[in-house]
C-alpha cells in the first residue's frame, strides 16, 4: 500500500516539474509578442516575474520531494521513538505539532526569499522583517492553541469510533465552518487595521449595490493592506453575522467609483449564484472522499512507516498524502471555478457595466503583474480563474484593438 503512494506522490512530483518547465518555456516565448492587455513596460515585467516564480516553484518541488522521501524513510519513525506519551490524544497533539514545526523551519528560507527578495524586487512586498516577525509569533500561537484543539478533537474521534472517519469529517468541516466565520474577526482584531470607508460617496453607492442584490453584511471596511503587499484585492469574508465587504486600501487608491462597483458586482454576482454554497458543496465532497480513503487505510501502510496505526500516525499520513489527491482532483474543481467566474462576469457587467469591469480588471491585471497568456496544460490544471484573454472575449472587448465589440 505505501508503494501505491510513493508512486503517485512521484507522478504528482513530476507532473508539477513538467508543466512549470512548459509554463516557463511558453511564458518566454509569449514575452516575444506584442504586448497585450498590459502596458508594454509591464507586459514584460509580469512575464518576468512569472517565469522567475516557476523556477522559484522548481526549486520548492525538488525540496518537497526530499523532505518526503526523508519522513517517509526515518523521519516519521524517529520522530516517533523520540515521543514516548502514553496519552493517545496528548502523543497525537506534540507528535503532529512537531510536524508541522519542523517542516515549517526547513520550508522558511523560501518563504523568506519569496517575501523579502522576488516580491521586493517587483515592488509587491512591504513587509518589514519586525512585521514578519510579529506576523510570525501571532499565525504560531493560533495554530498551537486551536490547531492543538482540533488534533486533540479528531483524536478523541478516533480513538472513540470504529467509523471514525464519519464523524472525524463531520467534525473538521464544523471546524471550517467556524474558521470561514471568525475569519474577519481574527484579521480584525490581531492582523489586520478594518476601518469604515472614509469616502462616504463611495459607502452608500456600496449599500445601495448591496441592497440591489439582496446582500446583507456586517459593513464595508476598507483594510491597510499595504503595509504589507502593493497588491490589488477585495473579498467578502465571514460568513452569518459576521460577513462583511473588505478592501484594499490599495484598491481603493487605485480604482474609480464605478470600476470598484464593477469588482464588488462581479463579487456579487458569486453570491447571486449561489457559488459560496456550491463551494462549500464542493469542498465538503472533496473532504468526505479524503476522510473515507484515509479512514481505511490497512496496517500495512503504517508498518510499512513503522508507526502504530494511532490517532497521531493517521492524522500525519492524511497530511503527507492529502496533497496527492487533491491535485489529481485539481482539474474538475478548476473548470467548476472557471465556469463560476464566467458567469460572476456576466452578472456583475450587467450590474455596473461592462466598461467599467474591464476598465477594473485591466488595472487590476496592470497594477498585480498578471501575465495574460498561459499555457494551455497549466490552465487546465492550475487557473481557478480564466485568463483575462478569454474572460474579456466573453464580454466583449478584443485585447488586440483594446475596444468592445458585439459578440
Amino acid at each position: 500500500m505505501l508503494e501505491i503512494f510513493v508512486i503517485a506522490f512521484c507522478l504528482y512530483f513530476a507532473f508539477n516539474i513538467y508543466t512549470s518547465f512548459m509554463q516557463i518555456g511558453y511564458v518566454k516565448e509569449a514575452k516575444k509578442l506584442k504586448a497585450i492587455i498590459l502596458d508594454s513596460s509591464k507586459y514584460e515585467e509580469a512575464a518576468n516575474y512569472s517565469i522567475e516564480k516557476e523556477k522559484l516553484a522548481i526549486v520548492s518541488s525538488f525540496y518537497d520531494f526530499i523532505l518526503f522521501i526523508l519522513w517517509i524513510g526515518f523521519g516519521l519513525s524517529y520522530l516517533d521513538s523520540l515521543i514516548q506519551i502514553e496519552s493517545f490524544w496528548l502523543k497525537a497533539v506534540v507528535f503532529v505539532d512537531l510536524f508541522i514545526i519542523i517542516n515549517w523551519v526547513l520550508t522558511l528560507p523560501f518563504e523568506l526569499y519569496s517575501t523579502f527578495k522576488l516580491n521586493k524586487k517587483y515592488a509587491f512586498s512591504n513587509m518589514t522583517p519586525a512585521l514578519f516577525i510579529k506576523d510570525t509569533i501571532k499565525t504560531g500561537f493560533l495554530f498551537l492553541v486551536f490547531g492543538s484543539l482540533v488534533i486533540a478533537g479528531i483524536s478523541f474521534i478516533i480513538n472513540s469510533f470504529s467509523s471514525w472517519w464519519i464523524w472525524g469529517f463531520a467534525f473538521i468541516f464544523a471546524v471550517i465552518i467556524l474558521i470561514n466565520m471568525l475569519y474577519p474577526v481574527i484579521r480584525d482584531k490581531m492582523f489586520d487595521k478594518f476601518e469604515k470607508l472614509k469616502d462616504k460617496d463611495l459607502e452608500v453607492k456600496i449599500e445601495n449595490l448591496l441592497n440591489e442584490v439582496g446582500f446583507k453584511s456586517s459593513g464595508v471596511f476598507s483594510v491597510d493592506a499595504s503595509k504589507r503587499d502593493n497588491r490589488l484585492n477585495a473579498y467578502f469574508g465571514g460568513l452569518g453575522a459576521t460577513k462583511r465587504v473588505v478592501l484594499f486600501d490599495t484598491l481603493v487608491e487605485k480604482l474609480t467609483h464605478n470600476e470598484l462597483l464593477a469588482v464588488l458586482g462581479h463579487e456579487l454576482g458569486h453570491f447571486k449564484n449561489g457559488d459560496i454554497v456550491k463551494n462549500i458543496g464542493i469542498m465538503g465532497v472533496v473532504m468526505f472522499i479524503f476522510f473515507a480513503i484515509f479512514g481505511n487505510l490497512p496496517d500495512e501502510l503504517f508498518l510499512g512507516l513503522s508507526l502504530n496505526n494511532e490517532p497521531y500516525a493517521i492524522i500525519t499520513v492524511f497530511m503527507i498524502f492529502s496533497p496527492i489527491l487533491s491535485f489529481f482532483l485539481m482539474p474538475l474543481i478548476s473548470m467548476i471555478s472557471r465556469h463560476n467566474e464566467y458567469a460572476a462576469d456576466d452578472f456583475g457587467s450587467n450590474l455596473q457595466s461592462k466598461e467599467d469591469l474591464v476598465s477594473a480588471l485591466l488595472k487590476l491585471a496592470n497594477e498585480n503583474k498578471s501575465f495574460p497568456l498561459s499555457h494551455p496544460l497549466y490552465i487546465f490544471f492550475y487557473y481557478s480563474h480564466p485568463p483575462l484573454v478569454e474572460r474579456f472575449k466573453e464580454l466583449g472587448y478584443d485585447v488586440k484593438t483594446m475596444e468592445f465589440k458585439e459578440k
